[in-house]
């Protein structure tokens, strides 16, 4: 058993000062001047298969004068998220039939550059605004950058005990329906690397369930980037294009805040968000946001024994910097990733720019790790890998977050972001962060739900994992002539990059598929510690006190 830590919020939380953004109103909605609440509810919902039954569950549930606030960076309005007769279109044409309202943010870049994606969103926009529901396509996003906050909040006025938060990294768009043996979703992204993972992606993925006062929290997150866009749909530029019949139409007024839900459970939850700064600035966020980064900081500065991630892109050397911090400072602390086996997409430029920066965070965590650290990947019972879009972290069985934000520069500076933070005030190392460490271990190493045997332990799991993914590799490499052995993980191997591919992959991939989001100032100042592929990145192990630090 993991030795007791405490589970103090203080101790593992940010408080407002260390947030860094004195604009935002969300450390403002409890009591006690704290940036977090108590009294939620979380449950963890692992992969399209717990998640869209869930979503389809709760909207079914929506009734006249109840408010539905959607976010999502890529939808898809015609997914079948549970079968026949669940696409997104039919579930909120209900909703809004049902006589609730709906508000939508829905990223809409100024780049365009992968226009089967992302139009379906104005697609998904076109149809709730016929429907007279109300939504923005929001564009307050840096070149390059996109909205990436993946949510959906329901507030019941006459039935505030089922208020519910919805947050994570699953999109309804297509590939995401996929269960826990990782067949795939036989409604296929056209983008994802066909030649290395087949013709139906196996895809793994986490969501979070929220209840209790953290909902109006998650609520007020898009009430800021709601209020924020409509201020910017009024400007004269704005209004000229409406003229011209080009422009998007000004957003409607959002309802009048209800109180937050009755609490609801024994788990305290902070949100943790990323905005670039930007011109104009938003209006909540003069300076932009980096308190997934502080967040992440600071949780590490707490962690003694264990660190497990799953992440979709633990590549750069900032946020390896940070957890490599934590590896020296505690000699016995142990790392765990796991990660994808290649790159989502296949082209040439792609695959050498993110293994030119996968290769550069790795070798800063086995530098200050060494065997302490162990990175896997995923493969399905028919031996194709698993794509992983999930984003999350548990921290000595006691700090757990799930959200959108990766292990990435892009999600720690440059887009917007959403995750929660969850502790367990009442069992701090057998509860939340515990419970789901050992439900994504057990879809890993292929057991059935309460066979747990050996995994308790954090250290002692980790040598199940060492001993599958050893077992798996050597059947791969054996020719596969006997019977599979269990469970989905292999060792994730390091792929070498050439010299010359570094010269440019690197200062590519940091402009335009790791950029930094931060001001000017504090990119200039970490620009010797960081520049190519040193693997020295900021100090984002260090909590600064107020916006103008470098995180």
């Amino acid at each position: 058993m993991t030795e007791s830590t405490s589970a103090a919020p203080a101790e593992w939380f940010l408080t407002q000062a260390e947030r860094g953004n004195p604009w935002s109103g969300l450390d403002d909605l409890g009591s006690g001047n704290v940036a977090w609440s108590g009294g939620n509810l979380a449950r963890p919902l692992v992969d399209g298969a717990e998640y869209f039954p869930r979503l389809v569950a709760e909207l079914a549930d929506v009734r006249a004068g109840d408010q539905v606030y959607f976010s999502a960076w890529v939808v898809d309005q015609d997914k079948q998220i549970d079968g026949s007769g669940t696409s997104m279109r039919e579930q909120f044409a209900r909703v809004l039939r049902e006589g609730a309202s709906v508000r939508a943010l829905l990223w809409w870049p100024y780049l365009n550059l992968d226009r089967n994606l992302v139009s379906a969103n104005r697609e998904f926009a076109l149809s709730l605004r016929e429907m007279w529901g109300g939504v923005v396509l929001d564009q307050r996003v840096r070149p390059v950058g996109c909205h990436h906050q993946k949510f959906l909040v329901i507030r019941r006025p006459r039935r505030p005990e089922s208020d519910i938060a919805l947050l994570g990294g699953i999109d309804p768009c297509p590939s995401r329906l996929d269960r826990h043996r990782h067949r795939g979703d036989s409604d296929v992204q056209l983008s994802i690397d066909s030649k290395r993972y087949g013709e139906r992606p196996a895809w793994h993925d986490a969501h979070l369930q929220l209840r209790g006062p953290a909902v109006a929290a998650v609520e007020h997150c898009f009430r800021e980037r709601w209020q924020d866009a409509a201020t910017r749909l009024c400007g004269p530029l704005p209004r000229f294009r409406r003229r011209l019949g080009l422009g998007e139409p000004e957003a409607e007024e959002l309802p009048v805040q209800l109180p937050p839900p009755p609490r609801s459970g024994p788990h305290a939850v902070q949100l943790l968000r990323t905005y670039p700064t930007k011109r104009p600035p938003y209006l909540f966020a003069r300076r932009g946001e980096r308190s997934v980064a502080r967040g992440y900081a600071k949780a590490l500065e707490r962690a003694r024994r264990f660190v497990y991630v799953e992440d979709q892109f633990l590549w750069s050397p900032m946020v390896a910097e940070a957890f490599a911090a934590a590896l020296r400072r505690e000699p016995e602390l142990r790392l765990v990733a796991v990660v994808p086996a290649h790159p989502e997409k296949g082209g040439a430029v792609e695959v050498a720019t993110c293994d030119a920066a996968q290769d550069t965070a790795l070798s800063v965590l086995y530098a200050a790790g060494g065997d302490r650290v162990d990175v896997f990947e995923l493969e399905n019972d028919r031996g194709l890998p698993t794509y992983v879009h999930s984003k999350v972290c548990v921290m000595d069985d006691s700090w757990a977050a799930v959200g959108s934000a990766n292990l990435n520069r892009r999600s720690w500076t440059y887009d917007s972001e959403l995750t929660a933070a969850v502790l367990d005030e009442r069992q701090p190392t057998t509860g939340f962060a515990h419970e789901l460490r050992l439900r994504l271990w057990r879809e890993h190493l292929g057991r059935e739900p309460g066979h747990d045997s050996g995994l308790t332990d954090p250290c002692d799991g980790v040598e199940l994992l060492r001993n599958a993914a050893a077992e798996l590799d050597a059947w791969h490499e054996s020719g596969r002539r006997t019977p599979r052995p269990r469970g989905q993980v292999r060792r994730h191997p390091r792929r070498a990059v050439s010299t010359a591919t570094r010269l440019w992959a690197v200062p590519l991939g940091r402009l335009m598929i790791d950029p930094d989001g931060r001001p000017l100032g504090d990119r200039l100042a970490d620009w010797s510690r960081d520049r190519f592929g040193s693997g020295r990145g900021p100090t984002s192990a260090h909590i600064p006190s107020g916006p103008e630090r470098s995180l």
